[in-house]
């Protein structure tokens, strides 16, 4: 499970903020590679959420303490009303009850401290930073695309699960996939064209550091990993040559 640190301007935004203690000891290691990396949790301005689920949210909190309190989190409005409109509270698919529990308890805290912002999609959030709608694996989840100096990076949240399996076969679904025919559409697409463009991908479920390329194969797709250093420190640093 990956999370990315962009600094932009005077600006540090953390897209997702990985899963805490739910995936056991060797998950949860955020705020460590944060400190390894030069950055402490009060330092960072943002966190964009590609979508809240437990892997994605939890980090925000440390029991009942605000992880990131200086920090305006940044849902979706689709997204926002899937896990927190009055409407979806009232009708809570049985699977889904554990993650909404968990979703609750990640965000609610920074709701009722006035820190989180809902936004439309077709504007940026910041400067070279704009969320894209990319339903299927949740109602609201989001890509982020940035762009500096003519050169883009897509960050694809949980577009894919399983390189090995998914890239070979795109239709392949994932059971967290609220609508599973709209998710593989959407990564359908997502392939072809990050394939076609050859822009930088970011995803949260690819070996670290989990950024390249995609490059098609006929009917398949091939990961394409950057090469990068961690510097003799840690894994969260990394070097993109």
């Amino acid at each position: 499970m990956n999370a990315y640190l962009v600094k932009t301007g005077d600006k540090l935004i953390l897209v997702d903020a990985g899963a805490a203690g739910n995936f056991g000891p060797t998950a949860g290691q955020l705020t460590k590679s944060l400190a390894k990396a030069g950055y402490s949790p009060d330092q960072i301005d943002a966190v964009l959420t590609t979508h809240v689920h437990v892997d994605h949210v939890s980090g925000l909190m440390d029991g009942d303490k605000l992880v990131f309190p200086n920090a305006a989190i940044y849902i979706s409005k689709p997204e926002a009303e899937f896990w927190f409109g009055a409407k979806s509270k009232g009708n809570i698919p049985e699977q889904l009850k554990g993650s909404y529990r968990i979703a609750d308890a990640s965000v609610s805290p920074y709701i009722k401290a006035g820190r989180v912002k809902t936004f439309d999609y077709g504007q940026e959030l910041f400067s070279g930073i704009l969320p894209l709608a990319r339903p299927g694996h949740t109602p609201g989840h989001t890509f982020y695309l940035l762009s500096s100096k003519g050169e883009k990076l897509l960050f694809w949240g949980d577009v894919i699960h399983s390189a090995a399996i998914q890239f070979t076969d795109p239709s392949v679904t994932f059971g967290f996939d609220v609508d599973p025919k709209i998710a593989a559409a959407t990564r359908k697409q997502a392939f072809a064209e990050a394939a076609k463009e050859g822009y930088w991908i970011a995803s949260d479920h690819i070996s670290f550091p989990g950024i390249g390329h995609v490059r098609a194969d006929g009917s398949k797709y091939v990961w394409v990993p950057a090469n990068y250093s961690t510097f003799g420190l840690s894994n969260a640093a990394f070097l993109l040559l």
